[in-house]
């Protein structure tokens, strides 16, 4: 049985050798390969002092040299914290000083957005730079990725178990600030077992992977399901319209996963019939609901099979899915729990809600997360009694498939990346015209949803759309600023003062004729 995530790529390197497990470009790497990689570059980390519970940030988009500095901080006993390369600095900033990152491993193109705040973080002590060492001055000695993977290659010794930490996932909260999901290694290896038992994923799998590293998606769905099952990656930089159907043709893929925008930009590509995809075997979606119109018109187009499932950070990734085991498959329901985990809809009071009667998403299981990062009173929010309360509202029917009808949280989902209004309004209240503001989301049939920030504006202080827009761009991700703004003279409220977002909304409807067939 494997302990942790280093010793599983050991005992398939062993099993697999010289069988392709990763297609990069024009590279084939195989399973030896790759492993004897990972421990260079693990020796590398260790002679920077890196050690056992020693936190290493990844600010990289998706490359070869993610994969090998995350298997690489799981050899050690280490914390892999991986970053969204699209924060911006003061974004990156928090993540690097909250998690208590010791060294950073960053794209060099990187470097010079967040060199500026490097010197207020005192617990890095190295940056390691993946490409050309910018010319420039940096408070942290930095070390070029080459140096890494020029140590030997002989196998990490420590002792990494099942409960240790494997990587702090950050995902934002209510609070507005981020919160770090803490993965075990057993989190990780359970999860994935489960995950490719469902999915029936073999040897003979080559799964295509073009989500982002830094999501627990891309990480078991992807990753570390083919390393599992003994198959191939597939790895993309990101998702290009124009790269993808070629991608999933050259290599034969067989499987992906993708979010809901994902498929409806692929229903709307004109040259799909010229790509031979017969190797194409199932199509996974997940993070948001996907419209049913956009499920059938894919499947109609690319003679493809969709199984739509369920999860989140907090549980590893998936907790549900649409069986392949000769049971329905039904269109517009996020399917049933996964082998080894407890999926359930409770009241307000915890009690468990008769089928179809709608209330929140619990999950219990090995793949439950081990808490919040130096945070207790949001874990146990979260986790009560074992089971981990998701803030999803749904309903379970009598043959036991799950379906979400919305959200307790105010979350916002664009395009699969999680948005939270809270963090956005934090900012705008920042801004020295802002007297209030509220953050919603509005549907969108390519993204799922899009951004509104309404703002009741300091009648002294003059202010532009055009200005609050230009100054979420120089505080946000650009996924996260709004893509509507508008000045209100007040917001509807309840008696006690808070802002009643759902009329909100449905003002802006009616004043504005808003239909969500824009595509803004």
């Amino acid at each position: 049985m494997d302990t942790s995530l280093y010793t599983l790529l050991e005992r398939q390197a062993a099993a697999c050798g010289s069988r392709v497990y990763l297609y990069w470009r024009d590279e084939e790497v195989s399973y030896a390969a790759f492993a004897r990689q990972v421990r260079r570059v693990a020796h590398g980390l260790r002679a920077l002092g890196v050690d056992r519970g020693d936190k290493v940030a990844l600010l990289l988009g998706n490359c070869p040299e993610f994969l090998s500095v995350f298997f690489a901080c799981a050899a050690l006993g280490a914390v892999a914290v991986p970053i969204n390369p699209r924060l911006k600095a003061g974004e990156v900033q928090y993540i690097l000083q909250n998690s208590d990152s010791v060294a950073l491993v960053i794209a060099s193109d990187l470097l010079s957005m967040i060199a500026p705040t490097l010197g207020d973080c005192p617990l890095l002590r190295h940056v390691v730079i993946v490409g050309a060492i910018p010319d420039m001055p940096v408070s942290v000695p930095l070390h070029p990725f080459s140096s890494l993977s020029a140590s030997d290659d002989r196998p990490i010794v420590a002792s990494v178990s099942p409960d240790d930490i494997a990587s702090i996932i950050y995902t934002s909260g209510t609070t507005g600030r981020p919160k770090g999901v803490l993965l075990s290694h057993g989190n990780y290896l359970f999860d994935v077992w489960s995950y490719a038992t469902a999915c029936q994923i073999s040897a003979a799998d080559r799964l295509l992977c073009m989500l982002p590293l830094f999501h627990v998606n891309a990480q078991v769905a992807s990753v570390l399901s083919a390393l599992h099952q003994g198959g191939a990656l597939i790895l993309l930089e990101g998702f290009s319209p124009r790269e993808f159907l070629p991608a999933l043709a050259r290599y034969r893929a067989t499987s992906f996963s993708a979010v809901p925008t994902i498929y409806a930009i692929l229903n709307n590509l004109p040259d799909a019939s010229q790509y031979d995809l017969s190797n194409l075997r199932v199509c996974i979606c997940g993070a948001a609901p996907m419209p049913v119109e956009v499920f059938e018109r894919f499947e109609q187009t690319y003679r493809a099979f969709i199984l739509e499932g369920y999860g989140l950070s907090e549980g590893t990734c998936v907790s549900t899915l649409n069986p392949l085991d000769g049971r329905p498959r039904k269109i517009g329901s996020i399917g049933v729990a996964l082998p080894g985990q407890e999926v359930r809809i409770v009241d307000e009071h915890g009690v468990s809600a008769p089928a179809g009667t709608v209330g929140e998403i619990v999950i219990r299981g090995p793949n439950v997360m081990q808490g919040y990062y130096k945070n207790p009173e949001a874990t146990a929010a979260a986790i009560r009694d074992g089971w981990l309360y998701t803030g999803d509202l749904g309903f379970c029917d009598a043959e036991g498939y799950f379906y979400i009808v919305g959200r307790k949280k105010e979350m916002i989902i664009r395009g699969g990346e999680n948005i939270y209004p809270k963090e956005i309004e934090e900012v705008l209240y920042r801004h020295p015209a802002v007297v209030e503001a509220a953050v919603v989301g509005l549907p969108d049939p390519i993204w799922g949803e899009q951004v509104a920030a309404f703002i009741v504006p300091r009648p002294d202080k003059a202010v532009s759309t055009e200005e609050i827009a230009d100054y979420c761009r120089a505080n946000l991700a650009d996924f996260k600023c709004p893509r509507v703004i508008e000045f209100i003279d007040a917001f509807p409220k309840t008696a006690t003062g808070k802002i009643q977002k759902n009329q909100l909304v449905e003002q802006y409807r009616q004043q504005s004729g808003y239909d969500d067939t824009d595509r803004s």
